[in-house]
């Protein structure tokens, strides 16, 4: 990898550009730049919701994820590098199975909401997805191996079904959508 930051203010970047970790720099508005930050972004709302209070096994989840795609952010600032691993992906598939199983079968759309924990899950999700575009869009014009791409689509899965865990966590449920459809057909909540 690149150098370790020693200094946080270079200058460097004043001119509408930034250093990849192979020493190439690129414009700030590049896709590959996009890509890493809305990764970075994701990362530090995980942060966000690990301030949340979190079963143990969720939040050692959430740590390790956390560690995932900080190899994802420097795989995708290193091009043709590999840091993220196809075991990663496996990892959270593992995650969501297990998850998933203890939650009751879902009959109506639910809305990002219930407590914070919950709600911050949800906002991961869509930072998740947003970043899932964004190394869609670069894998498009430049190449990407496919482990980052899998991962964020697997990750925002995840934290979907979390945030469900995690409504759940003192009694509480999912916030379903009032479809008016449905309620015209008598089926909604």
């Amino acid at each position: 990898m690149g150098n370790r930051l020693t200094q946080i203010a270079t200058r460097t970047g004043d001119a509408g550009t930034t250093g990849l970790g192979d020493n190439t720099r690129v414009s700030k508005d590049s896709l590959r730049v996009h890509a890493m930050g809305d990764v970075d972004e994701l990362n530090s709302n995980l942060g966000v919701l690990l301030c949340e209070e979190l079963p143990a096994d969720v939040r050692a989840l959430l740590v390790e994820i956390q560690h995932q795609l900080f190899n994802l952010g420097g795989e995708l600032s290193i091009p043709g590098y590999e840091l993220l691993k196809p075991e990663a992906v496996a990892a959270l598939d593992d995650a969501l199975a297990r998850y998933n199983e203890q939650l009751p079968r879902l009959k109506e759309f639910i809305l990002p909401a219930g407590n914070r924990a919950a709600s911050q899950a949800h906002v991961c999700r869509t930072v998740a997805r947003r970043a899932e575009r964004a190394v869609v869009a670069l894998g498009n014009a430049e190449g990407v191996k496919d482990a980052p791409r899998q991962y964020l689509n697997r990750l925002s899965d995840l934290m979907f079904v979390l945030a469900r865990v995690l409504n759940r966590m003192h009694g509480g449920d999912d916030v379903y959508w009032k479809s008016e459809r449905l309620q015209q057909q008598g089926g909604g909540a």
